[in-house]
């Protein structure tokens, strides 16, 4: 009988919730077509919460939530506005704009730009190979871009997704000091500050671009959407990180780039030339080398 290691399911696993969350900006183009973003964005996190909820009261995460002082409610609170009304309403508003792997190339930047943060917030250090890193991932962009001619429309689109480069950037850097303390378990962290954020981006979805009368079908996405790539997901993604190295979370967490350009192509017909092939795995390259520098300097305690 064919068995498998731990090691191996868990890459395994870590490879398919990387596959759920790429086969998310398919979905999320497809469902655009109907519903408006803000509240798109809005449904599918609301709902993706009250998944998560039962999770939450039964492992008892959220007890400490009562004794929380302000100071530590108010941060909190900023994050969720920060990691999800923003940063996700912002990828929901680029992917009215843009194609899905325009949208997953520029959001791709994110680990760059925690890098860069850290150095200003943490006083956390980069290498040379970071810098390194960050040189070949715009020239990437570049080479992906080239020549630029960028219609009005997508314009729009890409300045939208950069402020969500730099609320993505911004969120992590939070949670990572959020989570430092220890005081809550990143179970209570993700529910709580999830739930707020999707309630206000909901909330600014119906008053901006009101609710749509939905189809099964619309339904449908969002709950796929809700239960399978976030909560399911989230789940086996902590699972595998008792067993994963951080250096290896990294590199399969790089494959998305990749993951999206082949369903994009495969589902929406975003067919890609070899100059954009030849930027995309630059710049994945070189947000790889930046995540395994600062995955390493972790991992080894430098």
């Amino acid at each position: 009988m064919f068995s498998v290691s731990p090691h191996t399911r868990a890459v395994l696993q870590a490879l398919f919730v990387t596959l759920l969350w790429s086969s998310s900006w398919v979905l999320i183009k497809q469902g655009l077509e109907d519903i408006p973003a803000l509240t798109f964005a809005g449904l599918r996190y609301v709902l993706a919460t009250i998944c998560l909820l039962p999770l939450a009261i039964r492992r008892g995460a959220l007890r400490d939530l009562r004794h929380l002082p302000r100071r530590e409610w108010a941060e909190l609170i900023a994050f969720g506005l920060i990691f999800y009304t923003v940063t996700q309403g912002s990828q929901f508003l680029g992917l009215e704009r843009l194609p899905a792997v325009t949208t997953s190339l520029l959001l791709s930047f994110s680990p760059v730009m925690v890098a860069l943060l850290g150095i200003a917030l943490l006083g956390e250090g980069i290498t040379r190979a970071q810098w390194g890193g960050i040189a070949l991932y715009l020239a990437g962009v570049l080479v992906y871009f080239y020549p630029v001619q960028i219609p009005a429309r997508e314009v729009v689109g890409i300045a939208i997704v950069l402020v969500g480069v730099l609320s993505n950037a911004a969120g992590t850097v939070m949670g990572r000091g959020i989570n430092r303390r220890r005081t809550l378990s990143p179970l209570a962290v993700t529910v709580a500050s999830m739930g707020i954020g999707s309630v206000v981006m909901l909330a600014a979805g119906i008053v901006t671009q009101g609710m749509p009368v939905l189809s099964v079908q619309n339904w449908a996405i969002i709950v796929w959407l809700a239960v399978v790539n976030t909560a399911v997901a989230f789940t086996l993604w902590n699972l595998t990180q008792r067993t994963l190295s951080a250096i290896e979370t990294s590199i399969i967490n790089n494959t998305m780039l990749i993951q999206i350009a082949i369903l994009a192509w495969i589902f929406l017909g975003e067919r890609l030339g070899a100059r954009a092939i030849l930027g995309l795995a630059l710049a994945a390259t070189g947000t790889l080398i930046v995540q395994l520098r600062r995955s390493n300097k972790k991992t080894t305690g430098a």
